[in-house]
């Protein structure tokens, strides 16, 4: 653990890239109530610069006394110093999840409904923000290193489990219209670990798992590491079990955990892996990559058969 020291090599971190690798490297050695507090730092930084420590504490579950030890245990001298951290980092970045959220509110109110449509109004407004949290959060390079990847693969791995699975099913369709190979590790028949045990260095496998972490994808993630397969990540948050053995890591950080929680932002990530894929098959292509659709390839096929018959 950090400890405070006058030595600035070992100085306890002063901006929040800093604090969250630490505590990421940290998490697995942290006592229980501090990963609670750690997920909760990790996935709510605008919370954590913003709000009091009372209300930081009733959001987080503990008592305010907790996130004072939190913040000590990593070097602080306590956790108005911590704070400030994240403090500094709304200087740079765009507004967190909860400030877009306010804005489109405001911005749709005209739109206001209640009852059911009320409901769908909430969704779409938390689409949206999520949306636009995507484009802040994901780097080019981790985009062309997974096209990259999933170009060059003998074999696409793909485990996602519970609300995983819709993700991980349209993953699967979008990369066998570009006729890669795909393997889909489904929990059906309970062999879905069996089955994983075929990867190879040349394969690469695509887990996607958010909180609670589906055990299975997990686990499946453990045998990739164990045959060298590269792995690409798709999940909520650095301290994620999925997170530790990545080639690649996707983090699409989730605001709270309910049953509504969108699934837009995670389905437009695999759509947007697709297209770089097919960018990278296509690389002399003057217009946008293309992924046929099955009624195009059953078109092509039988065209190309009526003209074998003709021939």
């Amino acid at each position: 653990m950090a400890k405070k020291t006058d030595d600035p090599s070992t100085a306890v971190p002063k901006n929040y890239e800093g604090i969250v690798n630490l505590i990421t490297k940290n998490y697995t050695n942290l006592s229980s109530r501090f990963q609670q507090i750690a997920r909760f730092f990790t996935h709510n930084p605008n919370v954590i610069a913003l709000e009091s420590i009372n209300s930081i504490a009733e959001k987080c579950g503990v008592h305010p006394s907790s996130l004072v030890r939190f913040a000590q245990s990593f070097g602080y001298s306590g956790f108005k110093e911590l704070q400030a951290v994240f403090q500094t980092r709304l200087v740079t970045t765009a507004p967190g999840f909860r400030e877009r959220i306010s804005a489109l509110e405001s911005e749709l109110s005209r739109n206001e409904s209640s009852g059911n449509l009320g409901f769908l109004r909430d969704l779409v407004v938390r689409d949206i923000a999520a949306l636009q949290g995507l484009l802040d959060g994901i780097a080019e390079e981790s985009l062309a290193t997974t096209a990259n990847l999933l170009t060059k693969a003998d074999t696409i791995y793909i485990a996602g489990q519970l609300r995983s699975e819709p993700i991980a099913s349209f993953l699967r369709y979008l990369l066998t219209m570009l006729h890669r190979r795909v393997i889909f590790l489904d929990p059906a028949g309970g062999l879905a670990q069996e089955m994983a045990t075929t990867m190879t260095c040349r394969d690469v496998l695509v887990a996607i798992a958010f909180r609670h972490y589906a055990k299975e994808v997990v686990a499946i993630c453990d045998v990739a590491v164990g045959a060298e397969t590269p792995v690409v990540a798709i999940t909520d948050s650095q301290l994620s079990p999925l997170a530790k053995n990545a080639s690649v890591l996707f983090t699409v950080p989730e605001d709270e955990y309910t049953f509504s929680r969108s699934l837009a932002a995670p389905m437009c990530l695999v759509q947007c892996i697709a297209v770089a894929t097919a960018a990278a098959q296509q690389p002399d292509r003057d217009t946008a990559p293309r992924i046929p659709t099955v009624t195009e390839i059953a078109r092509d096929r039988g065209a190309n058969e009526m003209r074998r018959t003709r021939g």
